[in-house]
């Protein structure tokens, strides 16, 4: 989905740059609609074959049988709970992205000055002058985990919220809807718009996909959720087992998982009940939340 801006939807700008832009040239999401055409059909109720480029409808026998999709399906929006009844008619995953390097810095003086999202690659001397170790400077990790969350399938049933708790404690909501720039180039200036804007609007409405809320986040969780976190010190599990014999029908779960490249597991430790180990090896955020996606598409049933 596009991101509002002031020049028409084909770019997005910063307070302090003006040549600072992001385009938004990828296509908006357009539900299919699979209208049925009987202009063929005889009065004996036969019908006329032919070789058309139409597209062909399939059928999944195991699961979904109401889901279709055709050879020339084009990308469809993800489903967002706007009412009580909705939210609570089946079960969520809320998923927290914490300590997430997510800090804008001024870069240049005077009139040429603009600000830029602070990252290992390109602000080495600037974090050596601040005294900081260049690999806490990693917003990439928060760019990769969006990427894998928001497409994956859980996410288009509207299934899937996500929050970022940054190092400096700044709360953000991620819409289900929004559509995460590709490179890390146009996150950036995304991200540095939004921390100083506090939202980012959509260009078809009033809708905000993205915007800075109030802490705490244990405020926004369901009361009766299972939260945990991912820790590398915990006993190991194989997940998809661990969470049917968990989960409860219509039970909401929530999870953090720390966007940062190393550190201490104890960002969570004031809301989660539980922590658990997920693979014999180290994992990055990103395996980690595809690891929890795929597992509950296959415990809920979402191909």
């Amino acid at each position: 989905m596009a991101l509002k801006n002031k020049h028409k939807g084909e770019a997005m700008e910063t307070d302090h740059s003006k040549k600072a832009k992001i385009d938004s040239t990828e296509p908006e999401y357009q539900p299919v609609e699979l209208a049925q055409d009987n202009s063929n059909d005889h009065e004996d109720g036969s019908e006329d074959h032919n070789d058309s480029d139409e597209p062909t409808v399939e059928f999944h026998g195991f699961r979904n049988q109401n889901h279709q999709h055709t050879s020339s399906m084009l990308p469809i929006a993800p489903k967002v709970p706007k009412s009580a009844e909705e939210l609570n008619s089946t079960s969520r995953l809320i998923v927290i992205l914490e300590s997430a390097s997510l800090e804008t810095y001024k870069v240049g003086k005077n009139k040429q000055a603009k600000y830029q999202l602070l990252n290992c690659d390109d602000h080495q001397g600037i974090l050596k002058k601040m005294g900081r170790d260049i690999a806490e400077s990693r917003p990439d990790i928060t760019h990769q985990c969006l990427l894998t969350l928001l497409d994956s399938p859980l996410n288009k049933t509207g299934r899937l919220q996500v929050y970022i708790h940054t190092s400096k404690d700044v709360l953000i909501e991620i819409s289900p809807q929004v559509r995460i720039p590709r490179t890390f180039k146009r996150f950036s200036g995304l991200m540095v718009q939004l921390l100083h804007k506090m939202s980012i609007r959509s260009v078809n409405g009033n809708d905000r996909l993205l915007k800075v809320i109030k802490n705490p986040v244990s405020q926004y969780l369901p009361p009766d959720a299972l939260k945990l976190t991912f820790s590398y010190d915990a006993p190991t599990v194989h997940l998809q087992t661990w969470l049917r014999r968990k989960l409860n029908q219509n039970q909401n779960i929530v999870v953090a998982i720390g966007a940062l490249a190393h550190g201490k597991d104890d960002f969570a430790d004031s809301y989660v009940d539980e922590k658990i180990g997920i693979s014999e090896y180290p994992l990055s955020a990103s395996v980690a939340c595809g690891k929890l996606t795929c597992a509950l598409e296959d415990i809920w049933g979402i191909l």
